[in-house]
């Protein structure tokens, strides 16, 4: 792990690979840290130079700060082109899961010229509502995290890998319970705001939509649409698979990211 100071906060990250290699990043879900693509990375280093980062209050990231009261996506977006321009990487390939595929839609829409190409899984240009994040923010602020984590983290993943890999949801149960109430109450906020309905259908940048057959969360029918606003090839969807498949099949999306990007 390394950390850099980013207007005053402190975000944990890691750079894996070659330096002669072009880089990609990789943006994890809500409630999880970059952990979330460990078994994704080992087949992606002889193509690829790596970098990783946690979201604010998330894995060794810091809170986002007491005195701001709002997240944008923009201001992950910054996290991300900051990332990349400690590597040194004026352009650089971009994959993010949920929410971290909201990061990928705002770099799309605002940073284009940045991006060799992007593949963005279980993600949406509206993901869910307003009310419905709304609500979410003001349970965790009053319940926390850590009474709330075994009830979200079951929906991540596939019904067959909760009922084959129990240790694997008791786990991440654990990494979201640690996480920072109060920041992820603000991404909740800033996903029910969220809207790239209108942002995405100039795009030039080769884009790829991955979605999960069993994901309850941001359903194939979310990427459907989001492929129709892009003009993206329609999605690819992995079969018993849920909200996140750099956990439950890393093989497969690690292969799909060297043949689309390769």
């Amino acid at each position: 792990m390394a950390f850099l100071k980013h207007k005053g906060r402190t975000i944990c990250y890691r750079l894996l690979g070659d330096n002669d290699k072009p880089l990609l990043i990789l943006a994890h879900a809500l409630g999880m840290t970059q952990g979330a693509w460990d078994e994704v990375i080992p087949g992606l280093l002889s193509k690829f130079r790596i970098l990783t980062w946690d979201l604010p209050g998330h894995g060794g990231s810091a809170a986002w700060p007491e005195a701001s009261e709002q997240i944008s996506a923009e201001d992950l977006a910054a996290e991300a082109l900051a990332l990349a321009d400690l590597a040194g990487a004026n352009t650089f390939y971009f994959a993010g899961t949920s929410i971290g595929g909201v990061v990928g839609q705002q770099l799309l829409a605002y940073h284009e010229h940045r991006l060799t190409s992007a593949v963005l899984t279980n993600t949406g240009a509206v993901i869910g509502t307003r009310d419905g994040w709304a609500t979410r923010s003001a349970d965790v602020l009053q319940k926390g995290l850590n009474s709330m984590s075994a009830a979200i983290v079951p929906r991540w993943f596939s019904t067959a890998s909760c009922q084959q890999q129990p240790a694997l949801v008791e786990g991440w149960t654990v990494i979201m319970s640690r996480g920072d109430d109060r920041s992820y109450a603000l991404l909740c906020e800033m996903l029910g705001t969220c809207d790239f309905s209108e942002k995405l259908q100039q795009l030039r940048t080769p884009l790829l939509l991955v979605g999960g057959s069993d994901d309850v969360a941001t359903p194939p029918a979310l990427l459907e649409t989001l492929a129709q606003i892009s003009g993206a090839a329609a999605p690819i969807i992995l079969e018993q698979v849920g909200h996140v498949p750099s956990v439950e099949c890393p093989g497969e999306l690690s292969q799909i990211l060297i043949d689309y990007m390769v």
